[in-house]
C-alpha cells in the first residue's frame, strides 16, 4: 500500500507494517493488530492505548463496517468473531471518520453508520439507582452513566434510534428490540424549562425527546 504524504526515506519498521497493514490480507491485518495489542501498557479494559497513538495515515483499506455491525474485508464478511473482536481493538476514530491504528501506522476504513452494536442489556441497581449495562456485538459490556451516555437520533421512519457511547468518539448503535425496552422504562421530567421525556441511568437522565411529541406518537 503506497503511503500519503510520506516520502521514500520512510523508516524500515514503517514499511514493514504497512506491508502488513495491506500487503497480505486478513492474515497481515491480524499480525498487525495482535502486535498493536501487545506493543504498550495495556489501557483500559485491557484495550490496547490507541488514544495515545498518532501515527502516519498510509491510505484507505477496503474494510467496511455495514449497519448491522457485519464487518467485510474486500467485500467478504468476515466470519470470525474473534477477529471481529481483535479488529475493534484498534478501532480509532478522528474528525469523523474511523481508522485502525497501530503505534507506526494508521489505515482508513469506512464505517456506514456505527461501528458497534449493543445488542444486550441488563438493569442493575447501585448507589446512583438504576444503572443499565450494554453488551455489544464484540463482547464488550458498557455502564450507561456520565461519560457513557445515550444520544437518540431521529431514524427514517420517524421514529428515533439510539446511540451508546462506548469510548473515546466510538459508539454502537442500540438495536430496535432494546430501544423499546428502553421506552418501557422512560419518564418525564423538567430538563432546562422544558418537559422532556427520556430515561435515567448512573445517576444521569438521558432525555430522548420533547414530551409531548412523545405521548403524541405513543
Amino acid at each position: 500500500m503506497a503511503k500519503q504524504g510520506q516520502s521514500d526515506s520512510g523508516s524500515e519498521t514503517t514499511g514493514l507494517e504497512t506491508k502488513a497493514l495491506g500487503g497480505k490480507g486478513l492474515e497481515g491485518l491480524t499480525t498487525a493488530a495482535n502486535q498493536a495489542a501487545t506493543s504498550g501498557p495495556a489501557g483500559r479494559k485491557g484495550l490496547p492505548p490507541v488514544h495515545l497513538w498518532n501515527p502516519p495515515f498510509c491510505g484507505d483499506l477496503d474494510m467496511r463496517i455495514a449497519p448491522d455491525g457485519t464487518w467485510f474485508y474486500m467485500g467478504t464478511p468476515i466470519g470470525r468473531p474473534a477477529l471481529v473482536r481483535l479488529f475493534s481493538t484498534i478501532l480509532k476514530r478522528e474528525d469523523g471518520k474511523h481508522f485502525l491504528v497501530t503505534p507506526v501506522e494508521k489505515v482508513g476504513i469506512r464505517v456506514d453508520d456505527a461501528p458497534f452494536l449493543a445488542v444486550e442489556m441488563q438493569t442493575q441497581e447501585d448507589a446512583r439507582g438504576r444503572l443499565l449495562r450494554f453488551r455489544t456485538n464484540v463482547d464488550d459490556w458498557v455502564d450507561c452513566e456520565k461519560g457513557h451516555g445515550l444520544r437518540f437520533e431521529a431514524a427514517e421512519d420517524g421514529g428515533l434510534t439510539p446511540y451508546l457511547h462506548v469510548r473515546a468518539d466510538l459508539w454502537a448503535k442500540v438495536t430496535r428490540a432494546l430501544y423499546y425496552d428502553l421506552v418501557d422504562m422512560g419518564e418525564e421530567r423538567m430538563v432546562d424549562g422544558q418537559e422532556m421525556f427520556g430515561i435515567e441511568s448512573g445517576g444521569e437522565f438521558f432525555a430522548m425527546a420533547d414530551a409531548s411529541q412523545v405521548r403524541g406518537a405513543l
